[in-house]
């Protein structure tokens, strides 16, 4: 079946700065489509892989369920409380944002409201404009020696932070999760926030809308607040009870407010915005053009990062990772790492691409260790994966070893001297009970017929020993792989056949957990068995080298994946096959 090739498609919802959407033109069809009412998103919504958001609009369960394309949800902000987050992690949906874009923004427009509340600016400037000099009647206050009570201390409180101790304010803070190395470097104190309103003649609020935040100033809160004390709210208009407040600025309780966000926008009525002693802003601290470019570049070149991974990702399963994030499950045999390393010298060329399972944002390699193994030693930084999709669909084999052309005799007597393990003699019919019993790693039978469990001595790990014994025989004779038992069967198959090693049969969960504890399996135990493996991609090696970046070279593999599908090169057998130059 030939994949979908058209491109990706990206619709934007709130007006972002042009080079944000010159940058998403660059790879998507971009359609910009601001104040759409809720069933006009609905409408559309269906038809775009991505769709970009600042504050205005809201991307709810509701749109996300008849997003049935979508695969990332853009914030052209720092806040995200106009997602439904946990209806797009149900639908792993990526949600990103752009946290550090507005911050300098909202901390240079916290300080300017602190500043217009301080020395009565905005009641001054409009006085002078009716005619009147009243110079008398504006007595401000100083900055200087002033305690600023900042609640809530991420990136935009240590920005005002720095702004205020400029000032020569003494800066006191309160945060949900203190970090003290981080307020020590800052020199702040942090109180709790009680004592915090207590002390401060400033309060300035830098919390995230969460239903813990809602009210975190309401009336018990402001009547410990000195009456000369001024609060100043640019982070969410939920954070502070609007009732309380606008009672406690009419009994004199309070000096004065300065409001960037309200509970409900447009506060176009909102009786606190057009109070005489409320300095109200519509919502702007983080408008400036710096701002509003930071964020549309910072938005872009995420969903940018993430259309170039979800079209590679749709694609075979095939995709371009970091060689850091591959670990092996298993041993690797130098032998055969040495002949591939120079076999890729000469030719240049992967064939085949090792088979992973995506364990966090690792991957665990189920089959062509050899080939990771050469490529790592060549240096290359990245390298193409197949990404087996499913768990459940792999299966496994644990392979028996066949040792061949030695006498019985000398391979025991090689493995009684390994100090690792232990031979205990046993016999058919007390074997499993025993292997059971004693913990076995695994069992030997002999083509004479004398069966030797094999336990691992005292204070050594199971994977340590099961790896020393199988590096010995494999090093000292000849070992055939098998999945037969069958010593009739295998002897005439290996007229030179010694013994039987066999081993337990492992689970797919078993052997990913022996991976992610950093622990390998000896080579040659497990055969993974997976549905519609990739074989003769033979993509040029000299593009994992280069210093293009992991995004750029997913694209590259992208455009490959589809040249091969429109020249009708990708064909799919579903039977089992021998390699013989495998």
């Amino acid at each position: 079946m030939k994949p979908e090739s058209r491109r990706p498609r990206v619709l934007i919802c709130d007006a972002i700065a042009e080079v944000g959407v010159e940058m998403l033109a660059q790879h998507a069809d971009v359609d910009i489509k601001t104040g759409l009412k809720p069933p006009e998103l609905l409408g559309v919504i269906g038809d775009y892989e991505a769709v970009v958001t600042r504050s205005a609009t809201q991307i709810t369960a509701e749109v996300i369920e008849h997003g049935l394309r979508l695969k990332v949800i853009g914030r052209a902000g720092a806040g995200l409380d106009n997602i439904d987050i946990v209806a797009a992690q149900n639908r792993e949906i990526k949600v990103v944002n752009c946290p550090d874009a507005n911050t300098i923004a909202v901390a240079e427009h916290t300080m300017a409201l602190l500043l217009a509340l301080a020395r009565g600016l905005p009641r001054a400037d409009l006085s002078l404009k009716q005619g009147q000099w009243e110079k008398s009647k504006f007595m401000g206050t100083g900055l200087s020696g002033k305690t600023l009570g900042i609640v809530g201390f991420g990136r935009i409180g240590r920005e005002v932070a720095a702004r205020a101790q400029a000032f020569g304010m003494k800066v006191i803070i309160n945060q949900r999760r203190p970090t003290p190395e981080l307020n020590l470097e800052a020199g702040v104190e942090s109180v709790d926030l009680l004592e915090l309103l207590r002390a401060s003649d400033f309060v300035t609020l830098h919390v995230p809308s969460k239903a813990e935040t809602k009210n975190l100033i309401g009336a018990e809160q402001l009547a410990v607040m000195k009456p000369s004390a001024y609060l100043i709210n640019t982070a969410r208009g939920t954070v502070v009870d609007e009732a309380a407040l606008l009672a406690a600025l009419n009994e004199g309780r309070l000096a004065g407010a300065a409001l960037d966000v309200f509970a409900e926008e447009p506060a176009i009525n909102n009786v606190l915005a057009r109070h005489e002693r409320v300095i109200a802003t519509p919502h702007i601290a983080a408008s400036t053009e710096d701002a509003q470019r930071a964020a549309a570049i910072t938005i872009a070149e995420k969903i940018i990062e993430l259309i170039r991974e979800v079209r590679s990702e749709s694609l075979l399963g095939l995709q371009v990772v970091p060689m850091d994030k591959v670990f092996p499950h298993e041993k690797v045999d130098q032998r055969r790492v040495d002949k591939l390393v120079r076999r890729f010298e000469v030719e240049g060329r992967l064939a085949n691409p090792p088979i992973v399972a995506q364990a966090g944002d690792r991957y665990v390699v189920l089959d062509g260790a050899t080939r990771t193994a050469a490529l790592k030693e060549l240096g290359y930084p990245h390298m193409i994966v197949q990404v087996a999709q499913s768990k459940e669909q792999l299966g496994l084999h644990t392979w028996l070893h066949a040792i061949r052309q030695t006498k019985p005799a000398h391979l025991i007597k090689l493995l009684q001297g390994l100090p690792e393990i232990s031979l205990i003699e046993t016999s058919k019919d007390k074997m499993l009970d025993d292997m059971a019993e004693l913990g076995g790693l695994c069992y030997v039978r002999t083509v004479e017929g004398k069966m030797f469990i094999i336990q691992r001595s005292q204070g050594v790990n199971r994977l340590e020993a099961l790896n020393i014994l199988t590096d010995a025989y494999i090093n000292a004779y000849q070992v055939a792989r098998t999945l037969t038992n069958d010593m009739a069967v295998l002897r005439h198959e290996f007229p030179d056949l010694t013994a039987l090693v066999v081993f337990p049969e492992y689970t797919v969960d078993q052997v990913l957990q022996i991976a992610q504890a950093g622990r390998v399996l000896p080579a040659g135990i497990t055969r993974f068995i997976i549905p519609g493996r990739v074989l003769r991609l033979n993509a040029e090696l000299r593009h994992l080298k280069s210093d293009r970046s992991l995004s750029e070279k997913n694209e590259w593999l992208h455009q490959l994946l589809m040249d091969k599908f429109g020249k009708n090169k990708i064909r799919y057998y579903q039977e089992p096959v021998y390699l013989l130059d495998e």
